[in-house]
């Protein structure tokens, strides 16, 4: 039975219950405390629970297994990071979004996203893909909007080793060599912006910095983050392929008839 203030909310006395009978002290420390912390509680207001980001409930995931939502939420991951990427490479060469024509960096960024959502390169490379992009993006020679060719080129290069897909469901079949093989082939990528110089010696694009006064390594961390969760997810479609493997000789070895409802 619960216990209440006597008089004008005090803590600590003379509490009944609604019995008319006093409560024992100890119980009216309880209370008191309980509402200590209650007030407590919705003057500080709740902490922000700070996790992985996931998506909302669709019809399409009923046609999706727990792997194939696994590998759709690595590929809108990485995308996210290609954007960020995107901008962040904007930030240190607003000459190659000048290239573009329009009028500001986050129309330039906008432009670039729009063009990967809708599986078009930059007008320019109309005809080529993924890995063709990607290797015109990182030659000198190239004068264009080298920022939206090497970040295309990279989209371009995922979604290709994923059947050409963002989102994957049960009928896809998924090959853990090209998955493995974007992941090196952004590897290589990130070395080739970070070390390929155009005549003059410069570097064709400003990226990550290390000098007396300034120290930016968050390209190097988003190029890191996309190659792990490539390397992970080719890593368990290797994994997966094996168990196959194992569990038929097991079948074999133990005699386990199949089930057949």
């Amino acid at each position: 039975m619960g216990c209440l203030p006597r008089h004008n909310g005090a803590l600590i006395g003379q509490y009944r219950n609604h019995t008319g009978m006093r409560c024992p002290r100890w119980v009216a420390w309880m209370c008191a405390s309980g509402i200590l912390l209650w007030a407590a509680g919705c003057s500080l207001g709740q902490p922000e629970a700070v996790g992985p980001e996931s998506e909302g409930m669709s019809m399409d995931q009923f046609a999706q297994t727990d792997f194939n939502r696994t590998v759709t939420l690595e590929i809108r991951d990485n995308l996210d990071s290609l954007y960020s990427l995107l901008d962040k490479l904007y930030r240190r060469n607003p000459r190659e979004w000048r290239k573009s024509g329009v009028p500001t960096q986050e129309a330039a960024v906008a432009r670039v996203r729009k063009m990967i959502e809708n599986r078009t390169p930059p007008a320019d490379l109309s005809g080529l893909r993924d890995i063709q992009i990607l290797a015109v993006s990182l030659d000198p020679a190239y004068t264009r909007d080298r920022v939206a060719a090497f970040i295309y080129g990279l989209a371009d290069t995922l979604i290709a080793a994923h059947n050409d897909k963002t989102r994957i469901y049960v009928s896809d079949v998924l090959h853990g060599q090209r998955i493995y093989n974007a992941a090196r082939n952004v590897e290589a990528a990130a070395w080739l912006l970070a070390s390929r110089r155009n005549v003059a010696g410069e570097p064709l694009l400003l990226a990550n910095e290390i000098s007396p006064t300034v120290t930016n390594l968050s390209f190097e961390r988003e190029f890191g983050a996309i190659i792990g969760r490539l390397d992970l997810i080719a890593n368990l479609l290797g994994e997966n392929d094996r168990r196959i493997g194992i569990n038929y000789a097991q079948g074999l070895l133990f005699f386990n008839f199949l089930p057949v409802r």
